[in-house]
């Protein structure tokens, strides 16, 4: 087995019975009719750092960071806690206002655009999903196609909660705390894509969720990432999950970028002994799993 293998291959998989619109064989998700309000899908936008610090004080989060993300590329920030991913991550909707340098969308500087308006474009999933606990489902995900005036905002919330496997008929009438943490988490993940962003961050999407869940997740995800087509930009301490759902990964150490390419080009090619490490690592952590295999 490679090392690529290794780190990707979970070593078993449970069966569940899963609502989820997971991928045929051939990779294709099954056909789900869409609005009229839901052909307001953009194009996937670039994304760029130049030269980013971020200071806390004493601290600094991000130091002189450079990044280039190419439209519809899907790239995942990898690292330890404290390395700075979140805070870069959050600098490309400017819930991070950055202490200095550039950062871009689409090639035009965030701060050329007010952050409401900004933020209206861009999908956007936290950890906890970050739903509003005293609207319903349907609503939640209706918000930003309301917000932007697209036409038929709740037919389009419910057909990207079918994309997500949440059929609106059962769980749009519901409340977030009577939906499982996976069905929470999918439901932030329908309100994220209900307005054909151009752009998705992810910020540990699916770190709380269990196994079986996260795997279910990850699949769908991926699959309706090539069908919508967005630029996607991910956060995770997951290296199987950045390998799975990733062109590319970015390892971060101390707010700085140690290197960014491929899994296979990080597993053969480390530019650090930080990486080197980070990658025997994550083999190590799964080996338990393969010697079950």
């Amino acid at each position: 087995m490679s090392t690529i293998q290794a780190i990707t291959h979970s070593g078993w998989r449970g069966e569940r019975r899963c609502s989820l619109r997971l991928p045929s064989r051939d990779g294709s998700l099954p056909h789900v009719r869409e609005s009229s309000g839901a052909s307001t899908r953009r194009e996937p936008l670039a994304l760029a750092a130049r030269d980013v610090v971020q200071r806390y004080g004493d601290v600094i989060a991000l130091d002189r960071v450079s990044l280039d993300v190419a439209a519809g590329q899907s790239v995942a920030l990898v690292g330890e806690s404290g390395s700075g991913k979140t805070t870069l991550l959050r600098c490309f909707n400017r819930l991070v206002e950055p202490t200095s340098g550039v950062i871009s969308v689409g090639g035009s500087n965030v701060r050329d655009r007010p952050s409401v308006e900004l933020r209206r474009t861009i999908g956007y999933v936290p950890q906890d999903g970050g739903l509003m606990p005293h609207w319903r489902i349907l609503r939640n995900v209706a918000l930003v196609p309301t917000l932007l005036g697209i036409p038929n905002a709740s037919a389009v919330a419910t057909d990207t909660l079918a994309l997500v496997g949440l059929p609106a008929e059962r769980f749009g009438g519901r409340f977030p705390h009577e939906l499982s943490g996976g069905q929470r988490q999918r439901a932030a993940l329908a309100r994220a894509l209900a307005a054909r962003p151009g752009v998705v961050l992810m910020d540990e999407p699916f770190g709380a969720l269990d196994a079986i869940t996260r795997s279910d997740l990850q699949a769908a995800f991926d699959a309706l990432r090539h069908e919508l087509s967005f630029t996607m930009l991910m956060v995770t301490h997951d290296l199987a999950e950045a390998a799975r759902l990733a062109d590319e990964l970015v390892v971060m150490r101390a707010g700085r970028i140690e290197q960014q390419g491929t899994i296979e080009r990080l597993a053969s090619s480390p530019a650090t002994p930080y990486v080197a490490t980070l990658l025997e690592r994550a083999l190590a952590a799964s080996a338990p799993l393969r010697e079950l295999a």
